[in-house]
């Protein structure tokens, strides 16, 4: 584009929205792609505008709103929608709830190509209907559409950006330890929490089993959900190192493999995450009963994903895997959890 007088601008093609601002009133007095006239001249001049920005033939440029598109374009959402270009900028809307990834590696890249600027919320994020995912605009009126391309590129290479991956259907087994809870000693605290939790998601409980702390009963109980068809399984109870913890040794005698017993954030230190096959485990501790939020409410949108935590997931969580325990939780949107 270039920037001409208006008194020279007759015929040529504008290449932004010209706005006009009186008492009462803001919004466009010419619109982008307006071929100016003689006529628009004194207007223009009443506006204060004594240049203008009109196109240059084969300069290679490509309007703001126009990147904004094909910026969209090269990263579709299933589960979510674009707006249409306003200020120059889209925004990625959830349209249903999932949790919303983030591929970083490639986002950096893509940041670093001149103009472009894409904002994100952080991967792993549980996202609810209407939520605003991201926004993506390039930073001056014009850029060199070689950038979209190159953009563009790097996103058929990699294969996506970003994702809103929907919540599945988990049949669940929910098994309570302790023989304190077993003999009515106590009331049991943790299954009205894990019921709670659970409804946020498409759930179907099995069941609440307590047992005492027995093995051989804790390992009964597993079984029997899987032989009912359960697909996660939730303990809780007993999750420590301690000798007299059976809850780890159980999940053992299962044949599960564990990813990770003990994790590098608070409250939930002593979470437990294992694999039995394609059946996700999970050993809560008991920070979950007191408290709003712990790792046990991290985890969960990934488990009803139906991706596989990792290790690597988890040494990921020591960066903001510390709960600042304010006085409302507001969680999801603060620091704690991410990873």
């Amino acid at each position: 584009m270039k920037k001409v007088k208006v008194q020279n601008a007759v015929g040529m093609t504008l290449c932004h929205d010209v706005t006009r601002m009186t008492e009462g009133f803001k919004g466009p007095a010419f619109r982008r792609g307006h071929i100016i006239t003689e006529e628009d001249i004194e207007e223009l001049l009443d506006i204060g505008k004594k240049y203008i920005y009109v196109w240059e033939e084969n300069a290679g440029e490509i309007h703001e709103e126009d990147c904004a598109r094909r910026l969209a374009a090269m990263a579709p959402v299933v589960g979510a929608h674009y707006t249409e270009p306003s200020e120059g900028k889209v925004l990625l809307i959830a349209d249903a709830p999932g949790l919303f990834r983030v591929n970083r590696e490639l986002l950096e890249r893509i940041n670093s190509i001149g103009d472009i600027t894409i904002s994100t919320l952080p991967d792993h994020y549980p996202a609810k209907p209407g939520a605003r995912l991201a926004s993506m605009r390039i930073v001056p009126l014009v850029t060199q559409e070689s950038q979209i391309l190159e953009a563009e590129a790097l996103c058929r290479e990699a294969g996506w950006l970003l994702a809103l991956r929907p919540y599945q259907h988990r049949k669940t087994g929910v098994i309570i330890t302790g023989s304190e809870i077993y003999s009515g000693r106590i009331r049991d605290r943790f299954a009205p929490v894990v019921r709670k939790k659970l409804a946020a998601y498409p759930a179907e409980i099995l069941g609440i089993t307590v047992c005492d702390d027995d093995l051989s009963m804790i390992v009964y109980a597993a079984k029997d959900f899987l032989d009912r068809g359960a697909d996660l399984l939730l303990f809780t109870g007993g999750m420590s190192v301690d000798p007299d913890d059976l809850t780890p040794g159980a999940i053992r005698a299962l044949g599960a493999e564990i990813i990770s017993h003990g994790v590098p954030a608070q409250p939930g230190n002593m979470t437990l995450a294992a694999r039995l096959g394609d059946i996700p485990i999970l050993g809560i501790p008991g920070a979950a009963i007191s408290l709003p939020t712990t790792i046990f409410d991290v985890l969960l949108p990934q488990l009803f994903t139906g991706e596989k935590l990792t290790k690597k997931d988890l040494i990921r969580l020591g960066d903001g895997g510390l709960c600042q325990m304010c006085g409302s939780c507001r969680w999801p949107n603060c620091s704690f959890g991410r990873y």
